[in-house]
């Protein structure tokens, strides 16, 4: 067994490709409309669904917005250098919510950024 997808309801469909896509540099990998269900997924992500685990954005026509609930962590992303990736998402319109720094009771770097949704998405520094 493997994880294929992790699914997440957006309320705009465009916007979410767009955060995903020219904010976090994900690829946008294939997208369906489902006329008859009333609702469009759009896949996203680093690899092609064959080679890893992606995100599953999927928008119910006419919804805007949801509420997140308090079961939902969090996605997490490996990058190099966490400050720098919290500084180049700031300047592609990405909103940064915990600047880059030590995690508490650890040494592991990490931050965090929200996606147009509110959904939290944490950087994990890479460990050199």
């Amino acid at each position: 067994m493997r994880i294929l997808h992790t699914m997440l309801r957006v309320g705009d469909l465009e916007r979410s490709i767009a955060f995903y896509t020219e904010v976090l540099g994900m690829r946008l990998l294939r997208r369906h409309d489902y006329p008859d269900g009333k609702f469009t997924l759009a896949f996203v992500g680093y690899q092609d669904e064959r080679d890893g685990a992606v995100l599953e954005l999927t928008y119910n026509w006419g919804v805007d917005k949801y509420e997140l609930g308090t079961a939902y962590g969090h996605i997490a992303l490996e990058v190099g250098d966490a400050a720098k990736a919290c500084d180049e998402i700031r300047a592609r319109g990405g909103k940064v919510v915990r600047e880059a720094g030590p995690m508490k009771h650890g040494t592991t770097v990490i931050a965090f950024v929200e996606d147009p949704d509110g959904y939290k998405i944490e950087l994990i520094e890479r460990r050199r």
